[in-house]
């Protein structure tokens, strides 16, 4: 599988919902999404980022962490 490293314009496209590069950089600062903006005033993102912020590693979804009461501190 050779995925580019940066979501291609249609993903973040189809991520923020928005055709605008100035709409897609609002969307993207809501979502707490790291992007940069070309010379071009197109929109890079990284992939990694991306699943990162949505909790999934390699294709996978991250289960949170369970929580235990310190039994030990009653």
């Amino acid at each position: 599988m050779n995925e580019d490293i940066f979501l291609s314009p249609e993903e973040v496209k189809n991520l923020t919902r928005r055709s605008r590069s100035d709409a897609q950089i609002r969307a993207l600062r809501f979502m707490g999404i790291e992007h940069r903006v070309r010379a071009d005033n197109t929109v890079a993102v990284l992939r990694e980022h991306v699943r990162q912020v949505f909790g999934v590693l390699h294709g996978s979804a991250r289960r949170p962490k369970e929580v235990e009461p310190d039994w030990s501190a009653i």
